[in-house]
């Protein structure tokens, strides 16, 4: 009874721990968007620009996809991990510093690069403690930076109300996150479940890992999109005072939070197609209300019902990836992760460049179609979850 316990309380202290790293990505990222607007406008970029400076982003999660799968293989996903969650809030601080241009997207260029490293890690970590569990438990980890999200907008609404320099919000940030990591580092998982050095993380894909990957793609597209482009969209479309500026972000961000700690729940009543073929739905009509209707009312619930709709969908597609015949575990996570991500940082740079020649509604539009494919693949998720 003494050893259950003691195996017990060590799965709780390895899942809080990653937890509170997946907490740390999430406040990081969500610090950087809310003051997206401010850098806009310190560096006076039209739409067009803001896409270009962006576009950073992406180009520093490519370069690192064979390195960070690299250090993650060969180091482990806990000393990674610890290297990142001091890394990545330190050039979310230098992001402050930049007086030029091309200073800012070097330095965006590294935080898309950092960024990466942390993702790969982080869910390397939720793999391995999944396993202790023997049950699904990578919703309630996603959640918990959904939450620190909400809590990073939170903060920012705060530092804007304030007037608070971009740098010192920024440095703000990255003390909170410092400590978290001094605190927590030592009960991250000391193994990965996927401990051979020889794996490579990246390995060519199957069909069944595409499909998954692009449902992901399709559904991350959307999240950041409502990262770095909601506040801007409140701000311009639906021209609301500047202390509201944030409040389509909020409204995005509690719902996806609150979601994701309940969608197990309804994976198991409902099956994983019938919950993400919701899920399409959701997010593509709460895209088009906001559209339609670029009232703050109508917009806010757009965005909530938005936040509903991505909340499950990256948990479960990466649930099922965790269970592919063909790939380890850790190496189908990471795959699916990677199309996926690219979604999260290419839809804002483009979301710039449509904007500039169209208008941003217009941008917006094409983002409630990729949303709708989320609907459309979910039928190919549900064989590969009973192929699994």
């Amino acid at each position: 009874m003494k050893d259950l316990t003691v195996h017990l309380n060590l799965k709780r202290s390895h899942r809080i721990a990653a937890s509170v790293f997946f907490f740390i990505a999430g406040l990081t990222y969500s610090s950087w968007a809310c003051r997206i607007h401010d850098i806009k406008a310190i560096f006076r970029l039209n739409n067009a620009a803001l896409g270009g400076v962006l576009f950073a982003l992406p180009i520093g999660l490519m370069v690192s996809l064979p390195v960070s799968g690299w250090l993650v293989t060969r180091l482990g996903s806990r000393k990674m991990l610890i290297s990142a969650g001091l890394l990545f809030p330190l050039m979310l601080s230098a992001i402050g510093l930049a007086s030029a241009i091309w200073q800012l997207v070097i330095l965006l260029f590294c935080f898309g690069f950092m960024n990466n490293v942390f993702e790969i890690s982080m869910n390397t970590q939720a793999v391995g403690i999944e396993a202790l569990y023997g049950r699904s438990i990578m919703a309630s980890f996603h959640g918990l930076w959904s939450l620190a999200g909400f809590a990073g907008v939170g903060l920012g609404t705060i530092a804007i109300n304030m007037e608070l320099p971009v740098l010192q919000h920024f440095v703000f940030i990255c003390i909170i996150c410092w400590a978290l990591v001094l605190i927590f580092y030592r009960y991250l998982l000391p193994a990965d479940e996927v401990s051979d050095s020889s794996q490579p993380i990246f390995a060519k894909p199957d069909s069944s890992i595409l499909k998954l990957g692009l449902i992901a793609f399709c559904s991350l597209v959307t999240e950041g999109t409502m990262f770095d482009w909601s506040g801007i969209y409140f701000q311009k479309i639906v021209e609301v005072p500047e202390h509201l500026t944030t409040a389509g972000y909020i409204a995005f961000m509690s719902t996806m939070a609150g979601g994701r700690f309940i969608a197990d729940r309804f994976v198991t009543q409902l099956g994983t197609k019938k919950v993400l073929q919701a899920s399409g739905l959701m997010a593509s009509s709460g895209l088009l209300l906001a559209i339609c209707f670029p009232y703050l009312v109508t917009a806010t619930i757009g965005f909530l019902l938005v936040g509903i709709g991505v909340s499950s969908v990256v948990p479960l597609v990466l649930a099922l990836s965790g269970k592919s015949k063909t790939l380890a575990p850790g190496v189908a996570i990471a795959a699916v992760s990677t199309v996926g991500f690219l979604g999260f940082l290419l839809g804002p740079p483009m979301i710039g460049f449509i904007s500039e020649a169209t208008s941003l509604r217009w941008s917006f539009a094409l983002i409630a179609l990729l949303s709708s494919g989320i609907t459309l693949l979910a039928s190919q998720a549900g064989k590969i979850s009973e192929e699994k």
